[in-house]
C-alpha cells in the first residue's frame, strides 16, 4: 500500500477517542471517519473535522476505509463486525469480542470464511513491559513455570455504578468487566488454561451481580495459577493502578502478576528477576533482583500499528479473534464455575463442565 492507512471508529466515546488520539500520533494511519449515533459523540467527531455517520450502513453505503475498528457496546460487536466483514474491511473490536462465546465462534468462523482479518483490543499485550516479560520467559529465564499468581482489586466509586445502570447487573460485575484483561496475560504469558474451579460473592452493595471473586487455573503445561478481583476492595495492586498505562488511574510502585518458575521468579509490572544467579535455586543461598528494562510506548499506538502493518502488508494480528475468543471462554467458564459450584473444564473448541470431585 502506497499511502496511509485509512480508518474509522464506531463508537466516538472515551475509548474510541482514545483510539483517535493513538490515530493521530502514528505515521501512516490516517482517522477518516466516525460512526456515532449520540450526540455527544457526534459533537466530538465535529470538532476534529471528522464526518459521522449514524450506522455501520449508512457509512458503508456513503464511504468507505480499509479497517474499522469498534469501540461499540459489547452487545453490538458481532453483528457490527459481522457487517465489516461482509463488506471486506478488517476490523479491530474492542474487549470481549462478544457477549458470549458462541456468538465469539461464529464471528471467527466467518471472519476466517471470508478471510477478513479480525482483531480483539487485548492492549495490554502491546504493552512493552509485556513484550519484555515474554522474552524473559521464553528465554528460559525463569526455567519451567510452576505458578502464576494476578490480583486485581480497586474501588469502583458509588457514582461509577449510578452513571449507567447497567453496571449493577447480573453479568457486569468485575469478572467480565475487569478480569478478562488478567485472563488474556496469563493465557499469553503463561499458556493455555486447562480447568477452572471459582468462587464468587455477592455485591456488598446490594446489587445483582459479585464484587469479590476468585479463580484457580490449572493450565496445560502443568502450572498452576490463581487469580482474585473485586471493585470493591481499596488496595493498590491492579494493572491499572502499577502499570502506568493510563494516567487518570494514580500509579502505586506495587506489582499485580507475580510469575514462578524453577530458575527463578518475575514480577509484573515493574520487571524485577528474582534468580540465583551463577548457581543452583537454593534457599539457603541469597537471592538476586534484577529490574529488567524495556521501552516506554503507548501500547494503543502500538496496536494501531499493529493493526495497520496486517492491513497494509499482511503482519500477523498480535491479538487474532481466536485469542478474544479463548479468553472469553475461560471467563464463562469462571462465571459457570462459581455460579454452580463446579469444575470447568476447557477444551480447544467448547466449554464442557465436570462436576467438582
Amino acid at each position: 500500500m502506497d499511502r496511509n492507512v485509512r480508518l474509522a471508529i464506531a463508537g466516538f466515546g472515551l475509548v474510541g477517542r482514545r483510539h483517535g488520539d493513538a490515530i493521530a500520533t502514528t505515521s501512516g494511519v490516517d482517522l477518516v471517519a466516525v460512526i456515532e449515533p449520540g450526540e455527544a459523540g457526534q459533537k466530538a467527531a465535529a470538532d476534529q473535522g471528522l464526518p459521522c455517520f449514524n450506522n455501520i450502513e449508512e457509512f458503508f453505503a456513503r464511504s468507505h476505509a480499509d479497517g474499522m475498528i469498534l469501540a461499540t457496546p459489547n452487545s453490538l460487536h458481532v453483528p457490527q463486525a459481522m457487517t465489516c466483514i461482509d463488506y471486506g474491511c478488517p476490523v479491530l473490536v474492542e474487549k470481549p469480542i462478544a457477549t458470549t462465546s458462541d456468538d465469539a465462534r461464529v464471528l471467527v468462523q466467518h471472519a476466517n470464511k471470508k478471510t477478513v482479518p479480525l482483531l480483539v483490543g487485548h492492549h495490554r499485550r502491546h504493552n512493552p513491559l509485556i513484550e519484555r516479560a515474554k522474552k524473559t520467559i521464553e528465554t528460559g529465564d525463569l526455567g519451567q513455570i510452576r505458578a502464576v499468581q494476578a490480583t486485581c482489586w480497586f474501588y469502583k466509586p458509588d457514582h461509577y455504578f449510578e452513571t449507567a445502570e447497567w453496571r449493577k447487573k447480573n453479568g457486569a460485575g468485575p469478572i467480565a468487566v475487569n478480569l478478562v484483561h488478567d485472563i488474556d496475560l496469563i493465557r499469553y504469558l503463561c499458556g493455555e488454561i486447562r480447568t477452572v474451579r471459582a468462587v464468587a460473592s455477592p455485591s456488598a452493595r446490594g446489587f445483582e451481580n459479585e464484587d469479590v471473586a476468585s479463580a484457580l487455573l490449572e493450565l496445560e503445561n502443568g502450572a498452576i495459577g490463581t487469580v482474585s478481583v473485586s471493585d470493591g476492595i481499596v488496595a493498590p495492586w491492579s494493572w491499572e493502578l502499577t502499570s502506568r498505562e493510563y494516567p487518570i488511574y494514580p500509579p502505586t510502585s506495587e506489582s499485580s502478576y507475580l510469575i514462578g518458575g524453577s530458575r527463578g521468579s518475575l514480577s509484573i509490572p515493574d520487571l524485577r528477576l528474582w534468580h540465583y544467579p551463577g548457581r543452583d535455586p537454593d534457599w539457603w543461598s541469597p537471592l538476586s533482583a534484577t529490574a529488567l528494562t524495556r521501552d516506554a510506548t503507548d501500547p494503543l499506538v502500538n496496536q494501531i500499528k499493529n493493526f495497520a502493518d496486517v492491513i497494509a502488508h499482511g503482519a500477523q494480528p498480535l491479538v487474532a479473534g481466536e485469542e478474544g475468543l479463548k479468553s472469553l471462554q475461560v471467563i464463562e467458564a469462571i462465571q459457570y464455575s462459581a455460579e454452580n459450584d463446579e469444575t470447568v473444564a476447557l477444551k480447544s473448541d467448547q466449554v464442557s463442565v465436570e462436576l467438582a470431585s
